[in-house]
């Protein structure tokens, strides 16, 4: 029994919590008016670590699209639709961009994959 207390005492020791990009998952919202948004946690998404990513869109107008690009993504809503959609994505170093395309002088954001 001892033995088997050590180990888990070892086991707990070493363990260290470690940050992985794999299986998180990104906000994106975009309506009922002139907003739209990229967060992760309830913050604005303005950097995150290259990895596997899950997007969730909420599009909650029908005269708005979510439109994100960057290297590798070109992923969108469509501007009729509303409703939720989910991308798996893997996001790789650089500047990625969201935004409603009808509405694009006005309604868009990015962010940094480092």
């Amino acid at each position: 029994m001892k033995f088997v207390l050590v180990i888990a005492a070892l086991a707990a020791a070493f363990a260290v919590p470690v940050a992985t990009a794999g299986g998180s998952t990104l906000n994106g919202t975009v309506g009922p008016g002139f907003t739209i948004t990229l967060t992760q946690g309830g913050k604005k998404v303005t950097s995150v670590k290259a990895g596997a990513y899950t997007i969730v869109v909420a599009d909650k107008a029908n005269v708005h699209d979510f439109h994100l690009q960057g290297p590798g993504v070109n992923k969108t809503t469509t501007v009729a639709g509303t409703g939720t959609t989910t991308w798996k994505v893997t996001l790789k170093k650089g500047t990625y961009t969201y935004q409603c395309d009808p509405h694009a002088s006005f309604m868009h954001g990015s962010f940094k994959v480092t």
